[in-house]
C-alpha cells in the first residue's frame, strides 16, 4: 500500500502525516510531495526519515492512494495525473467538490456511495463536515427542513500565515498580513471572497456541500461565516426546523449512538464543547442541546471540531481507510 501526501509540508499536510502515524494506516511506502524548492528535504514519520519528492516523481512511483492538500490549482493539474496512473486521489481543496461526477465524502455519513470507479474523491470544507456528521443522524429520524449556520472559526484555517498574525498582533510586532484588518481581539464576518448575492464563498460551501453531501436538495441552509482570534478547532451555532417534531432526550440518545459524535452538554456543571478541548480530537462534539421556544419542531445545537483534523485531514485518511477496508483501491 504506497501512499502519496502532496503538501507534506503544509499546515494540513503535516497533520495528516500525523495522523497517518497515530491510527497506524497499514502503508508500505510512503511518498511525500511538496514544492520544487522543499524536493530533497527529509520528513520523519515513524522514527524515519523520507526524502521529499516532485510531483513528476511521486506520479511515476504510482501510489495505491494520493491524499492531496496543495490547493485547488494544484488538484486541478495533477489529480488527473495521478488518476491515470491508477491511483486514487483525496483531495482537501474546493477543487473538485461541486463537480457532479464527483464524489463529496464524510465517511459517518455517504462512504457508502463510494465505488471502485471513483478515483478523485472530494475531502469537503472543514465547517461543513463537522455540520453535516451532527446532521445526518437527525435528518434520518425527523427530516429536516432548514439550517441557519453562524460558525466561529480558527484562524488555523487559513494557514500558516494567519496563525503568526494572531501570534505577532499578541507580542506587538509588525508582519505579514493574512487578513485585511487585525484578527486579535476582534472578529471577522468575513471568510473567503464575497459573491454576487452578498454571501462569501465560505458560506455558500455550506450550503452547496450539505445538499450534496446528504443527497437532499430540499434541505434548506443559510450560513454566516466568521474568523475568530483562536486555534484549535472551529465552532458552530445550529439551529434546525425539523419536518417532524421530537423529543430532547431521544436527539440526546441519537447524537450519542452516533460514529464520530460526542456529547458534551452538561450546563448544570458548566460543561460544553470549546475549540481548546476539541483540539488534537478526532472526534466532533455537540452540546447546548436545547428547543428553539420561538419556533415549532426546531432545535438549536452548539458544535465545535479540530479544523485540520477531522475538519481536514482526518476525514481524508478516513475516506482512505474505508476504500481499503472495502478493497476499493
Amino acid at each position: 500500500m504506497k501512499v502519496a501526501v502532496v503538501g507534506a509540508t503544509g499546515l494540513v499536510g503535516t497533520v495528516m502525516l500525523k495522523v497517518l502515524e497515530e491510527r497506524n494506516f497499514p502503508l508500505t511506502e510512503l511518498i511525500p510531495v511538496a514544492s520544487e524548492k522543499s524536493v530533497g528535504k527529509e520528513i520523519t514519520f515513524k522514527g524515519k526519515k523520507f526524502p521529499i519528492v516532485s510531483m513528476d516523481t511521486a506520479i511515476s512511483m504510482k501510489p495505491d492512494i494520493a491524499l492531496f492538500s496543495a490547493g485547488g490549482s494544484t488538484s486541478l493539474e495533477h489529480a488527473p495525473r495521478f488518476k491515470e496512473a491508477g491511483t486514487t486521489v483525496i483531495d482537501n481543496s474546493s477543487a473538485w467538490r461541486m463537480d457532479p461526477a464527483i464524489k463529496l465524502v464524510v465517511p459517518e455519513v455517504n462512504a457508502h456511495e463510494l465505488s471502485i470507479d471513483n478515483k478523485i474523491i472530494a475531502n469537503p470544507n472543514c465547517s461543513t463536515i463537522q455540520m453535516v456528521v451532527v446532521l445526518k443522524p437527525l435528518h434520518d429520524k425527523y427530516k429536516i427542513k432548514r439550517v441557519v449556520v453562524s460558525t466561529y472559526q480558527s484562524v488555523t484555517g487559513t494557514g500558516v500565515k494567519a496563525v503568526e498574525q494572531l501570534m505577532n498582533e499578541r507580542k506587538g510586532v509588525d508582519g505579514p498580513k493574512a487578513y485585511p484588518y487585525e484578527i486579535d481581539l476582534n472578529v471577522l464576518p468575513h471568510i473567503d471572497v464575497f459573491t454576487e448575492n452578498g454571501y462569501t464563498k465560505e458560506e455558500m460551501k455550506m450550503v452547496k456541500e450539505t445538499n450534496k453531501i446528504m443527497s437532499d436538495d430540499s434541505i434548506k441552509v443559510t450560513a454566516t461565516t466568521v474568523r475568530i482570534p483562536v486555534m484549535g478547532g472551529h465552532s458552530e451555532s445550529v439551529n434546525i426546523e425539523f419536518e417532524n417534531d421530537f423529543d430532547l432526550a431521544e436527539v440526546r440518545s441519537i447524537l450519542e449512538k452516533a460514529p464520530g459524535v460526542i456529547v458534551v452538554d452538561d450546563v448544570a456543571n458548566l460543561k460544553y464543547p470549546m475549540p481548546k478541548d476539541a483540539h488534537e480530537k478526532d472526534e466532533v462534539f455537540v452540546g447546548r442541546i436545547r428547543r428553539d421556544e420561538s419556533a415549532p419542531k426546531a432545535l438549536n445545537l452548539w458544535i465545535v471540531a479540530d479544523n485540520l483534523r477531522k475538519g481536514a485531514a482526518t476525514n481524508a485518511v478516513q475516506i482512505a481507510e474505508y476504500l481499503i477496508q472495502k478493497e476499493l483501491v
